[in-house]
């Protein structure tokens, strides 16, 4: 079975892309998004499928030991998955397809994906929101000190007619160029262009 997998209430959008057997439990898969995610799993979460939730044993909920196979999931079909439930991080799981297992093929495998995932404990989405914004600011700040400090240079060379240094081009076109990500990233985040998952 092959799932998308995404962090919801982000943009761009945080993703990956798993296959694993169809014999594998609820719990294996919780198991396998933390990895792809690049968390540790010690919180408690829940899987919540057409009305009825699947979890870590405290919440009460049905037990997530039950094989994918038996949830009879249709291509397109989603579901919710929740986890660390203080400040839920809250995940879209979506059935891709279904495919055969290739003999000698070792499973599961993360096929694809998108963007670094938050720290595990930043204090869930709008924390992270902030931080990274506050990071981008940073960089930002670092990055146009970087070119005030290049054009001061640049003036004193003239005036002496010093010829530049190739180390010098070469950094000023990389601050230009973190500049010009971080631009089109904001434009494509701009409330405009930004549409809903589906």
């Amino acid at each position: 079975m092959q799932f998308k997998v995404w962090l919801l209430g982000i943009s761009p959008m945080i993703w990956r892309r798993v296959r694993l057997p169809t014999s594998m439990t609820l719990r294996q898969l919780h198991g396998v998004v933390q990895v792809a995610m690049g968390w540790e799993g010690v919180n408690l979460f829940q899987f919540m499928l057409r009305a009825r939730r699947f979890g870590s044993l405290e919440l009460a909920v049905r037990s997530p030991d039950i094989p994918l196979s038996e949830l009879r999931l249709r291509s397109r079909s989603r579901f919710r998955y929740e986890y660390d439930l203080n400040i839920p991080w809250e995940r879209e799981v979506r059935l891709e397809s279904r495919h055969e297992a290739l003999h000698g093929t070792t499973y599961p495998l993360c096929l694809d994906g998108d963007g670094s995932c938050p720290p595990e404990d930043c204090g869930g989405v709008a924390s992270f929101l902030a931080q990274r914004e506050a990071w981008t600011m940073l960089e930002v700040s670092e990055d146009l000190a970087a070119l005030a400090s290049f054009i001061a240079q640049l003036a004193r060379k003239r005036s002496t007619r010093a010829p530049m240094a190739a180390e010098e081009v070469d950094e000023i076109r990389e601050v230009l160029g973190r500049l010009e990500v971080r631009q089109g990233r904001q434009a494509s985040c701009s409330p405009a262009r930004t549409s809903t998952l589906g």
